[in-house]
């Protein structure tokens, strides 16, 4: 169980809306915590924030990263009774939004809508398509365009209402996971190394990126900037462990059995095998993923950048991803927090990640 701390850090950066594109409040939270942990920060112009425990100048530099937007909505237009037409920030699906409650984030505060939903006895019985993002709107309780207008504007960000919930002690249910728990773990790692700062033998510096539900950019930013020699990327992956999911198209990766380390495409192959080598000396479970074409994290972005960094994909299962509504257990985020800290304090001040 997490101390009071850990939780209540947690809770701040889930109850914190940060779609992509309007990062900052949850930045902030996030910066304040690791503010006392880091020797310095930076933000970037775009809103990416590091940390960075400074060790040795004459040593490598490991980069840390997670990304901090979510999903969500933003207003689209208005119409002349005042209802409030949206469109998807990042991969939201309009399948599971009807008959939600929502905040949209404008520049006066928090105003409160509900998508709205057909009665079932008013709906045309022929039409079985599920709406599209077109045919959504918000109830905003406006009577006409000007009333709605001075409440709400055209690309205001909007989030569903819904707050974490403890399903037992390891399993958490909230808004937003992927990738809040991101920018939790790798808080929680900067903590461990901080506590043995005197036995590392390389520099840290750890990212909470933005926009990576619409392209990874925040990430590809930021390590264009930082030039880490070797990067490990956090996000969450799909635990395929509920009913409906075929493991020969999806993998095998269950909630509660451990961090899942991806194989293939950006991860570089040393840096797996380090990352697996230190799962194993620290007794760490973990289970296997594997990446044909591309991980579909930040860690397409950064792989590439300048010369090439060494970068590898350590990920948090999770149930029902990009839902209002998703699951996670704490034994896995903990896992993964510890692996990489356990990954960092293998590295040699100069460490070579040459593959022959």
């Amino acid at each position: 169980m997490l101390s009071p701390e850990k939780l209540d850090f947690l809770e701040s950066l889930l109850c914190t809306p940060s779609p992509t594109g309007y990062e900052s409040a949850g930045q902030q939270v996030w910066l304040d915590y690791v503010k006392g942990i880091a020797d310095r920060t930076l933000v970037d112009a775009y809103g990416s924030a590091a940390a960075f425990l400074d060790v040795n100048p004459d040593a490598i530099t490991v980069m840390l990263e997670a990304h901090a937007d979510e999903i969500g909505m933003v207003v689209q237009h208005i119409d002349d009774k005042g209802f409030v037409y949206i469109s998807r920030i990042g991969g939201s699906d309009p399948a599971i939004a009807r008959a939600r409650r929502v905040s949209i984030h404008a520049a006066k505060g928090v105003v409160r809508g509900l998508i709205g939903s057909t009665a079932i006895h008013l709906q045309d019985r022929t039409d079985t398509k599920a709406p599209g993002w077109k045919d959504l709107f918000v109830d905003i309780g406006a009577t006409s365009r000007d009333e709605a207008l001075e409440m709400v504007q055209i690309g205001d960000p909007i989030t569903y209402v819904d707050e974490p919930e403890f399903f037992s002690d390891e399993l958490l249910v909230a808004r937003a996971i992927d990738n809040r728990i991101g920018g939790f773990i790798v808080a929680n790692a900067l903590e461990q190394l901080a506590t043995v700062r005197d036995q590392l033998k390389v520099n840290v510096v750890v990212v909470n990126a933005v926009q990576e539900e619409i392209g990874g950019y925040g990430a590809r930013m930021m390590s264009y900037r930082l030039q880490p020699d070797v990067a490990l990327v956090t996000d969450v992956t799909h635990a395929i462990d509920s009913p409906g999911i075929n493991p020969k198209e999806h993998g095998s990766v269950k909630l509660g059995a451990g961090p899942a380390v991806t194989h293939g495409t950006a991860n570089q192959r040393k840096v797996v095998e380090l990352l697996v080598q230190a799962a194993a000396d620290a007794g760490i479970a973990v289970q296997h993923e594997a990446s044909g074409i591309r991980t579909g994290t930040d860690t397409d972005s950064i792989f590439h950048n300048r010369s090439g960094i060494p970068s590898a994909l350590v990920s948090t299962p999770l149930r029902y991803m990009h839902s209002p509504a998703e699951m996670v257990h704490l034994g896995d985020v903990q896992g993964v927090a510890d692996l990489m800290a356990a990954f960092v304090r293998k590295l040699e001040a100069r460490h070579s990640f040459r593959l022959f």
